[in-house]
């Protein structure tokens, strides 16, 4: 049986999908998958079981990457198309069942949404493949022994951004707590991304580094051996709640009610004011600390063998 499987070109929405997948390996344990999506998010499938091959859409003008993915599917004959796009490509190709996500903005969770594509409510949690050399990477960057807490100050544009001096007070909340705890630092490619983060790194001399330079299932690996995570609107947020960790997401003029992270140890705090339109510096630091620290007991009371996990909550 062949899968082609199409989704986003944003990180954050590619991660949200890997619930239908999931869903679909199960259903089908003889299946091979392709996966069709954007550049960004295209390593994020690198570990995933049964995948025969991964399309890298890159935008084109005039839409002519959907002509190229055409191209690239066309002689396959296909059992099933999924297309998350709502492209209606897969019109276009042999299959024997064709799944279509209607596009556009729509109010409501965007998990919910991806979940109607296959009847599921609610609808399945994000996930997040390694394989054991991810792991490994992970284990020699974040040692054993030490009690990490993620930090991702960073996002795709600059009113999602939690001021810096926030994430640095939220840190010195938490440690009060937790005198072992020692921060690592995540953030995508690109010197802006990392202009973004140097001010959290230089407030936090003790910071691990862990922006820029690994692959997605690498930085899934990493998320892992951490006690919690804290970060913008992003898709770090999204594959950090992936992973199971206690996930705290940060929102100001984004829509967590649209957005929010998605798994079994998740939550997002808003700044106050209208959804959509506040000002994330509205945001204190002690109230997402408050909520942070929340979600880390209780990953400690729903796994005390692992306080690292939380997949088993809710």
């Amino acid at each position: 049986m062949r899968i082609l499987f199409i989704t986003s070109t944003r990180l954050g929405d590619a991660v949200l999908s890997t619930g239908l997948l999931d869903t679909l390996m199960a259903r089908y344990p003889d299946a091979r998958f392709t996966i069709a999506c954007g550049p960004v998010a295209a390593s994020l499938f690198d570990s995933m079981p049964r995948r025969e091959r991964t399309i890298v859409m890159v935008k084109r003008r005039y839409d002519l990457h959907w002509l190229s993915l055409w191209r690239d599917c066309v002689l396959t004959r296909w059992d099933m198309c999924v297309d998350l796009r709502g492209s209606g490509v897969t019109l276009l190709l042999a299959a024997r069942r064709r799944l279509i996500m209607r596009g556009g903005r729509r109010q409501g969770a965007r998990i919910a949404h991806l979940g109607g594509v296959l009847g599921l409510s609610p609808p399945p949690l994000p996930v997040a493949w390694t394989a054991q050399a991810d792991k490994e990477l992970a284990r020699v960057t974040l040692p054993d022994g030490v009690a990490w807490l993620a930090l991702a100050p960073t996002a795709n544009w600059a009113g999602k951004v939690w001021p810096a001096e926030r994430f640095v007070a939220l840190f010195g909340l938490l440690r009060q707590r937790w005198p072992d705890l020692r921060p690592v630092v995540l953030y995508g490619p690109g010197d802006v991304e990392r202009d973004m983060a140097l001010p959290v790194l230089s407030a936090l001399p003790d910071a691990v580094d862990a922006g820029g330079r690994f692959a997605l299932p690498q930085v899934a690996a990493l998320l892992a051996r951490c006690r919690g995570f804290v970060g913008n609107d992003s898709g770090l947020m999204h594959l950090a709640a992936a992973t199971g960790i206690p996930t705290l997401g940060v929102f100001g003029p984004s829509r967590m009610s649209e957005y929010g992270p998605a798994g079994a140890c998740a939550a997002g705090i808003a700044a106050p004011g209208p959804e959509g339109l506040a000002a994330i510096e509205g945001l204190a630091a002690t109230d997402a600390a408050n909520a942070l620290i929340e979600l880390m007991e209780r990953a400690v009371r729903v796994a005390p063998d692992d306080a690292n996990l939380c997949r088993n909550g809710g």
